[in-house]
């Protein structure tokens, strides 16, 4: 096909895609004819404009006698057209829709605070919205700014770790170490640490930590004890982003390749996958939900899914990210309008002024 669509055929792309997301089946032009334009459109035409629409690479046939299915780029330019020119009536449905959707967020984010707390739940209301897996990722603890930190003795050479940060991130962590340490020595160690780094970077400490060692070695006993307890509390993995996903399981109600299945797990298991397919295609500069097909050009264990996502400000100002993972059949309005809203509920708990 040269050229742009029409409206006609844009019009029966439109219609396929949403019968396709709704049934699951390939769509024939006899169920287009009766189901979505009413029989004003006779199945003879309807079924030249889908091999229209199939030769420009819209469509896909998965057997020879079967109906059409959208294909990547089909669904790339179904989203393309959400947003271009909804009747009054249209405006007024999404209206609605689009206001009830927000007060069920709403309410599921209700009497949530920190930032720990806010990320998991994130997750868990993307899920149970979308037909796929709901993902926040926060900035790394080790970009985060301390605000105090505890040591409890549990046992002879276990420690109990508490650090709090200024975004309200509470990271606890049951410490082996090599020697036993009292009350007073822990409680010397965590108040040389809150005197001298609150309000830090928690990255600057260890390097001021590591610094003070070369420079005040024989000085300071309770300076030994402070950068062997912080170095076992906040290792180097915390510079790893935060990352909470939930509603995998939903993507086990889609089994059409075991095989391909058993890569995409492990693909979402290995969280690091999902950093970095969000640093490939979400810029934190943008202000809006984006949409990305094709993943499988960053992560081949992801192939058949699609990205909806946006950037989103935690509560210290940090850079982060919320969004949706999901089959190509989702209903995309719906997440779109899902993870664009969390993202502005992230803007406005980190600034309660916002309206």
């Amino acid at each position: 096909m040269s050229g742009p669509l029409t409206t006609r055929q844009r019009e029966i792309l439109i219609a396929i895609v949403e019968q396709y997301i709704e049934t699951g089946e390939p769509v024939s032009s006899g169920t287009l004819a009766h189901v979505a334009f009413d029989h004003a459109m006779s199945s003879a035409t309807i079924r030249n404009e889908m091999a229209s629409l199939a030769d420009a690479g819209l469509l896909d046939q998965p057997h020879t006698s079967a109906g059409r299915i959208p294909s990547a780029a089909g669904f790339r330019l179904y989203v393309s057209q959400l947003k271009v020119s909804p009747t009054t009536a249209q405006l007024a449905g999404q209206a609605e829709v689009r206001s009830q959707l927000r007060s069920q967020i709403d309410s599921q984010f209700a009497g949530v605070a920190g930032a720990n707390a806010l990320l998991e739940c994130t997750s868990q209301v993307l899920a149970a919205l979308s037909s796929g897996v709901g993902f926040a990722i926060g900035a790394s603890t080790a970009a985060d700014l301390l605000e105090h930190v505890h040591f409890s003795r549990l046992a002879p050479s276990r420690i109990l770790a508490v650090v709090v940060t200024r975004s309200g991130m509470v990271r606890d962590r049951v410490l082996a170490l090599s020697r036993d340490l009292t009350p007073v020595e822990l409680n010397s160690a965590s108040n040389f640490l809150n005197e001298h780094f609150r309000g830090w970077n928690i990255e600057r400490v260890r390097a001021d930590l590591a610094r003070r060692l070369e420079t005040e070695r024989h000085t300071y006993q309770e300076l030994h004890d402070a950068i062997e307890l912080w170095a076992s509390a906040i290792p180097a993995s915390a510079s790893q982003p935060v990352v909470y996903l939930d509603g995998i399981t939903n993507l086990l109600a889609h089994p059409q390749d075991r095989e391909r299945l058993r890569a995409l797990l492990a693909a979402l298991e290995e969280k690091q996958r999902l950093v970095e397919l969000l640093n490939a295609y979400i810029d934190a500069r943008e202000t809006s939900v984006r949409v990305v097909f094709d993943l499988e050009d960053q992560q081949p264990g992801m192939a058949g899914l699609v990205l909806v996502a946006a950037p989103a400000r935690v509560a210290d100002g940090s850079s982060g990210a919320v969004g949706v993972l999901a089959p190509r059949r989702m209903q995309y309005n719906r997440t779109i309008d899902a993870v664009g809203y969390v993202a502005e509920v992230f803007d406005r708990l980190r600034d309660p002024a916002t309206p």
